[in-house]
């Protein structure tokens, strides 16, 4: 490793293991939300420190409590068994502590390098050293084996290369504590491998770092220790070698949760969508899709599985009318709609859930009412004039439907967790009342019972008739409610399973191998 992002030599005076900061009785309270109730937390030099529990268990909270993002309504932190008060992230930096929040952190319209040393630029006598955080940048790059030029905008990068920039900017500052609130939930496999890499290193060099996922075998792999949230309440601890998969899951939600299975009883409709030799090029001219052809019927469900740049995105992108195709027909209920306009294509029948729900499926300034009716409002619009009831009607069937936690359409989305946006994105797309509808990644950083909850929403309105499709880079999300599984590597289709498929079989077609 480089002396980028290694740390040498912190806390020499401590042994490996020895705790280095605490929560002791914090609690977080939102109104009348407990948030966090009394919780006790340690983090330990040199281990991972693994943190579970659901949406809205108090995670996050209890993270940026630790990272100075947010103070406590009651409690004490201790590092190094001294009580501190961080009132600011800067605090927190000074004294070594990072985060990696879930949700991007990111300015769009500025450079990777500007991004990774935003507040805290490199300086020269002659003002900002450009040149310095250029070379510091493409080393952060290179150490985390991905080919991106620190000059290019974030805004071109697809969304697991964002989530690279992120973690660059977290180790560049070469934190003695670095907490990693789902840092994974947008890396291809490989990058995953290599993220883990540099963990083993940076704990192997004293660092403490607390990881949170809704992996839960992926963060098995990497922790030391586990630790679990529940409704703002520790439930569990343990060391590594005493859990294992079922005592996670039992201890976030009280029982085995699966993903559910594909629905039957009832027959599939005629073919509600069909794409014919479609091809779509990337930015760079090379293909992505190519010469793909596919045809889903009225109440089937679809998972299209693939490694990062099979195509996944590109596919479904390409049908929600957000990408030209270079070439193909895309059919809809037997009309052509492959030259319709994004709002056309809702009109006709389409809806699309983005991969990226921050950025392109939710308005942040937006309430949960309006982001839900954001896509029919020409249902409640009558000669110019909005109908505020017919509107108030639309939100609370929608929030009962898909079964959002809030406090109500005024409730601010941000105050939701992320499995719970998620629904809102789904609800608001079910409104617009589609023929197909497309989820990319629908379970990206959500937790096991709200991933259990969205497939069971997608299994009751396939048995209405709805035909559905779902991209994943999870083999494990194949095998739960779809009735076909098509396979995507370097934009072709290699291989069509039913739902009596194995995980090996999937990976296999994928290009993947399954590592015990």
């Amino acid at each position: 490793m480089s002396n980028v992002i290694t740390h040498p030599n912190v806390i020499d005076n401590q042994t490996e293991g020895e705790i280095v900061l605490s929560a002791r009785n914090v609690s977080k309270v939102y109104g009348s939300t407990h948030a966090l109730k009394e919780v006790d937390f340690d983090i330990r030099r040199g281990q991972v420190t693994t943190l579970f529990g659901e949406n809205g268990a108090g995670k996050s909270t209890l993270m940026k409590i630790l990272s100075g993002v947010i103070t406590p309504s009651s409690g004490q932190i201790l590092l190094n068994g001294e009580p501190v008060v961080f009132n600011s992230t800067n605090q927190a930096r000074e004294c070594g502590i990072s985060i990696i929040h879930q949700e991007l952190n990111l300015s769009p319209n500025m450079n990777v390098r500007d991004n990774i040393f935003v507040g805290r630029e490199l300086h020269h006598a002659t003002g900002v050293n450009f040149a310095e955080e250029e070379r510091i940048a493409r080393e952060l790059m290179e150490e985390l084996e991905e080919e991106i030029d620190p000059l290019t905008l974030v805004e071109d990068l697809r969304l697991g290369q964002q989530q690279i920039v992120e973690i660059a900017r977290a180790l560049s500052v070469k934190s003695r504590i670095l907490i990693m609130d789902e840092p994974t939930s947008a890396l291809s496999a490989a990058e995953v491998e290599v993220l883990f890499k540099i963990i083993r290193d940076l704990t192997s060099r004293g660092v403490a770092i607390v990881y949170i996922s809704h992996h839960l075998e992926e963060a098995l792999e990497i922790t030391d220790r586990a630790v679990v949230l529940r409704d703002g309440v520790m439930t569990a601890y343990a060391k590594r070698e005493d859990i294992d998969l079922q005592w996670i899951v039992r201890n976030m939600v009280g029982e085995h949760f699966d993903l559910g299975s594909p629905p039957t009883g009832y027959e599939f409709g005629n073919t509600a969508l069909e794409v014919g030799g479609l091809t779509v090029k990337g930015p760079t001219g090379i293909k992505v899709v190519d010469n793909l052809s596919l045809a889903i019927r009225a109440g089937e469900i679809v998972c299209i599985y693939g490694l990062m740049g099979a195509g996944r995105t590109e596919l479904m992108e390409c049908i929600a009318g957000r990408v030209n195709a270079e070439k193909g027909t895309i059919t809809l209920n037997g009309k052509e709609i492959t030259g319709l306009s994004i709002a056309d294509r809702i009109e006709s029948g389409l809806a699309l859930v983005p991969e990226d729900r921050q950025r392109d499926g939710l308005i942040q300034t937006m309430t949960v009412g309006e982001n839900l009716t954001l896509a029919s409002i020409g249902d409640f619009v009558k000669r110019l004039v909005l109908s505020p009831k017919r509107e108030k009607q639309l939100v609370d069937e929608s929030i009962r439907n898909v079964t959002v936690k809030t406090s109500g359409g005024e409730a601010t989305i941000g105050s939701l967790s992320g499995g719970n946006q998620q629904k809102v994105v789904i609800g608001k797309m079910l409104a617009t009342h589609p023929k197909v509808i497309l989820l990319d990644e629908p379970s990206r950083g959500i937790d096991i019972g709200a991933k259990a909850e969205v497939f069971r929403l997608l299994a009751e309105n396939a048995r209405k008739g709805l035909a559905v499709i779902y991209s994943t880079s999870e083999v494990g999300e194949c095998l739960s409610v779809a009735h076909r599984i098509v396979v995507m590597s370097k934009g072709h289709i290699s291989a069509i399973f039913d739902a009596s498929a194995t995980k090996e079989q999937i990976m296999a077609a994928s290009g993947e191998s399954l590592v015990a």
